[in-house]
């Protein structure tokens, strides 16, 4: 977390939390969601606006992380900004050398995959150290080649099951329970 950040949580504790307004979709892309795109259906459906500001994009990502309810949000200063989520917490980006994948998630962090995951309709998900996600739609190419060669070994998914098997909330909600992870 960055130390402005830290020392607006000193300075502010108290600031209410924020539900609805940031969005991450399965490609690792942000968007706002003001009053009106809430209004106007729910996130996937009805997006918002993708955030394009490059600087904006690296102070979330920077300080993203999940609450102890697996609810995953962006400290903004003194104010927890809570994140809906399309189909995970992480979205993983795979580059195939030709031995072995390299694994960094939407946010630039390195990862070691721990279990591969496939649903009904062909997402390729990883349980990986850092977490869940999905493998972004332009990488699946380099994790088939990691398929292909065994190193990653899909099981069945019922994505339907998938954020209380790995202990996340993709809609966050004030008051949100756990879910027990058992993935």
């Amino acid at each position: 977390m960055d130390e402005i950040v830290k020392a607006a949580l000193k300075k502010w504790p108290q600031v209410p939390h924020c539900y609805g307004w940031l969005a991450l979709d399965a490609r690792g892309d942000w968007y706002m969601r003001d009053d009106r795109i809430q209004h106007a259906g729910p996130f996937p459906q009805v997006k918002g606006s993708r955030i394009l500001h490059r600087k904006l994009v690296e102070f979330i990502e920077r300080n993203y992380e999940p609450d102890a309810q697996g609810c995953w949000y962006f400290q903004n200063g003194p104010q927890r900004v809570y994140v809906q989520l399309e189909a995970a917490p992480w979205v993983w980006r795979v580059r195939w050398d030709g031995l072995a994948p390299e694994l960094r998630s939407h946010t630039g962090l390195a990862a070691v995959a721990a279990t591969a995951w496939l649903d009904a309709q062909g997402r390729l998900y990883l349980a990986c150290d850092l977490g869940f996600g999905i493998i972004h739609s332009q990488d699946m190419l380099d994790a088939a080649q990691a398929v292909e060669s065994g190193l990653w070994l899909p099981q069945a998914l019922d994505i339907a099951q998938a954020a209380q098997r790995f202990g996340f909330v993709l809609a966050p909600q004030p008051g949100a329970k756990k879910p027990p992870a058992g993935g």
